[in-house]
């Protein structure tokens, strides 16, 4: 099966954090990153797409893509 995985947070090392830690643990790009601009925060928020091949696994509806 595939995952994929839409990870978001604030432009700030934590979200960093959280993309590097993904790639370390298999998962790859899956599109370019996005910024906006949340003026209720006043802050940065970025999304980075991702996706993982897990092989040997059939996809069901519910899987949680972060157990992997």
């Amino acid at each position: 099966m595939i995952l994929y995985r839409f990870l978001t947070g604030p432009d700030n090392e934590t979200f960093n954090h959280k993309v590097t830690m993904a790639i370390n643990n298999g998962w790859v790009f899956a599109g370019h990153a996005t910024m906006s601009y949340d003026p209720e925060r006043g802050r940065v928020v970025c999304g980075q797409p991702v996706v993982k091949e897990v092989v040997g696994v059939d996809y069901v509806e519910g899987v949680n893509p972060e157990d992997y």
